[in-house]
């Protein structure tokens, strides 16, 4: 069986936290980062480090709909 790998309270919590730290949206918090600025990382290229790895879950989250989950998230925090 293939293991999936499922973003964890850590990951979501930051993305509701954690601001971009350099470009067009220097200081935007992530969640806040809109899809075309994500698909523009996609065709480009993710960083390579933990930033690149948000933004990745982060597009994913916003292309299936799942921004609520960030919202709990974001009132639990």
């Amino acid at each position: 069986m293939e293991d999936i790998s499922m973003p964890d309270g850590t990951m979501l919590r930051e993305l509701v936290t954690m601001k971009m730290p350099f470009g067009k949206y220097n200081g935007t918090v992530l969640k806040q980062l809109p899809v075309s600025y994500l698909e523009w990382f996609a065709r480009k290229g993710f960083p390579k480090n933990k930033l690149g790895n948000l933004l990745q879950c982060l597009l994913e989250i916003k292309m299936n709909g799942l921004e609520d989950l960030l919202r709990q998230i974001e009132n639990i925090s």
